[in-house]
């Protein structure tokens, strides 16, 4: 087995929840919230509803939950099904693998039913962020966020796979051994590519829930005495990063600050139901004419200076699907203009196909910077009918760790997407669990306090 995958299968085994820092624990129940929130609203939309069909078409042991419905299922469709839902509408965490709560947290809770003993709410905290954790490392050895998704891969499928292996390893108490294998199984069980952007199709919603089965898989597998490749991470043919990243990769990455750089500490809880790389414009947006007190019928232009990367992920004005709108930056800014937020609301089809959408979308242009580097947020420039201009970049967007939502702006998202399923009393009960989540002796009320 390779030095660097020896480490990390030292680092998820050997890592407890008193190695973690309480402000990380913090993170994480917060994470865990959120996702859970996410889910849990995008568990009765028409892809999770296809999805759920298929589940019960096939017929398994009923023993891990779907959440937000009544139906049980095996430990494997449930990962995959929950995944589908929480990565449904946008609303999932960011800036991990990318969107590692929706791939980490569905695996997590479906192995649960195959772990030896009960689970404690301490024991899946560090199973989370431990999956956090492997997930980002693996981003950032193929070189990062943006060569990888700019090679064409969707990064919350090919990198999270990791993570759903790594945090059901420790769910499941798997020895260094056979951590190792499962880490090198997931490798073969990565996936997932960005044509979905050039017509706004479906698949992107799949990934995360492809990622999570396939990570619980690999652990299962590994758990059975199945062997992944030793030689993953290392500079061979068929390696990972020689295969995905062979321009770009930076294997170093993966052990760099092994339990004192925690990657979930990076990661973003998102108030808006669109892609990431809208939220710096749409901020800016809303503080412009804040600022200004400006009103839709004010503005003449939006001009969007911005990066060629971000202009080919997030430069569309197809709506027809949601898929499709949820990536559109200039939808992203015209729905904060006209409707005053970027809520899962505004993405309804009679909002975002409304004439009044088209009229806006005409007065949005985008100007790609060459300078600008891909990491870089556009700058925003408000063009009034006055003859006035004023511009602002948005460097730290709102729900990112150095600008995080408060207690009270997670809560209301939260409470709002879970009761979209839940009722009330079931979704303070939820709450009030996760908020406690390391006090908890047995994390197997989830199943019921999921349950519709």
């Amino acid at each position: 087995m390779s030095q660097i995958m020896n480490r990390l299968a030292e680092f998820v085994t050997e890592t407890r929840f008193t190695d973690l820092p309480a402000d990380l624990v913090e993170r994480a129940r917060r994470h865990i919230l959120d996702t859970f929130g996410a889910t849990l609203a995008g568990s009765n939309s028409p892809i999770a509803l296809a999805v759920q069909q298929s589940v019960r078409e096939e017929g398994c042991a009923p023993v891990a939950r779907i959440w937000g419905s009544k139906l049980l299922t095996s430990p494997r469709n449930a990962a995959w099904a929950n995944g589908v839902a929480a990565h449904m509408y946008e609303l999932d965490d960011t800036g991990g693998c990318d969107h590692s709560g929706a791939v980490v947290l569905p695996a997590a809770l479906a192995a649960l039913s195959l772990c030896p003993g009960n689970i404690s709410g301490q024991q899946l905290i560090a199973a989370v962020v431990l999956g956090y954790d492997v997930a980002r490392r693996v981003l950032e050895a193929c070189g990062g966020y943006a060569p990888h998704n700019e090679a064409g891969w969707h990064s919350t499928s090919t990198c999270g796979v990791f993570g759903a292996a790594a945090a059901v390893a420790s769910l499941l108490q798997l020895n260094q051994n056979q951590t190792a294998q499962a880490l090198g199984i997931a490798a073969s069980f990565s996936g997932g590519l960005w044509g979905f952007i050039h017509d706004g199709s479906q698949s992107k919603k799949l990934h995360a829930g492809r990622a999570a089965e396939g990570g619980l898989l690999a652990a299962v597998l590994a758990a059975k005495g199945l062997t992944g490749p030793s030689e993953t991470f290392e500079d061979v043919w068929g390696g990972f990063l020689k295969t995905l990243a062979p321009q770009s990769r930076q294997p170093e990455a993966l052990t760099a600050g092994l339990g004192e750089v925690w990657k979930l500490n990076r990661c973003s809880i998102k108030p808006y139901a669109s892609c990431r790389g809208t939220h710096s414009a749409i901020d800016a947006v809303g503080l412009l004419m804040k600022e200004h007190q400006s009103q839709a019928e004010d503005i003449a232009r939006i001009h969007v200076y911005l990066n060629l990367f971000l202009e080919g992920m997030c430069g569309s004005t197809n709506l027809q699907s949601l898929a499709a709108a949820q990536m559109s930056l200039p939808y992203a800014l015209t729905a904060r203009v006209l409707f005053g937020h970027a809520g899962l609301g505004v993405y309804d089809s009679s909002k975002r196909l409304c004439p009044e959408v088209a009229e806006m979308l005409d007065r949005i242009v985008l100007h790609v910077e060459p300078q600008q580097e891909s990491s870089e947020e556009p700058m925003i420039e408000l063009e009034m009918r006055s003859g006035e201009r004023w511009r602002k970049q948005v460097t730290v967007p709102l729900g990112s760790p150095q600008n995080p939502l408060n207690d009270e702006a997670l809560l209301l998202k939260f409470n709002q997407l879970a009761q979209r399923v839940l009722s009330v009393e079931k979704t303070a009960a939820l709450q009030t669990f996760c908020l406690s989540l390391e006090q908890q002796a047995d994390v197997s009320a989830f199943s019921r306090l999921l349950s519709q």
